[in-house]
């Protein structure tokens, strides 16, 4: 399966493909299933297409607000590329985390099962390092941004380091 434009045009924007040769692309993609969203469309995350699956947006809009424990988490999907599930996707039944999900414009999402992912272990150990080093440098670039965001807002509030 050779995907067209818009599907690797979120892969790489998502950076989940970043150092993979474009065979190792072309067999990551055949694990991919593709889904298509109305607007206003709730989508419930019991559906079997999203247990420990990896959303990526191709196009649309997305608002996935989370419950992580006790703490309420809103990711808005808006570029080819957001990422959401992570946690889910990686191993999230270690951590209670219930979800929904809005569907703000029609959207078209890749999803990708942890499991379809685990396949590659033995016959392509490669793709899935990479793709599993990638999110790992995916949370960590999210978190780094919020964590300068809070320094920012300190700053501004508390009116340190002269800058306001």
């Amino acid at each position: 399966m050779i995907p067209d434009e818009r599907i690797l045009t979120a892969l790489r924007n998502s950076r989940l493909v970043e150092n993979l040769r474009d065979f190792e692309v072309n067999i990551l993609t055949s694990l991919f299933s593709f889904q298509y969203f109305e607007a206003k469309e709730l989508v419930a995350e019991l559906e079997d297409s999203l247990k420990d699956a990896l959303m990526i947006l191709v196009e649309g809009e997305v608002e996935v607000n989370a419950m992580v424990g006790n703490e309420s988490v809103l990711l808005q999907l808006k570029s080819p590329g957001d990422l959401a599930r992570i946690i889910s996707f990686v191993g999230g039944n270690i951590v209670n985390i219930t979800s929904s999900i809005k569907i703000k414009k029609d959207s078209a999402i890749l999803l990708l099962q942890r499991s379809k992912l685990e396949t590659l272990l033995l016959t392509h150990p490669s793709i899935v390092y990479c793709v599993m080093r990638n999110l790992i440098q995916h949370v960590h670039a999210v978190a780094r941004r919020k964590n300068a965001e809070n320094a920012e807002m300190s700053n501004y509030i508390y009116r340190i380091h002269g800058r306001y």
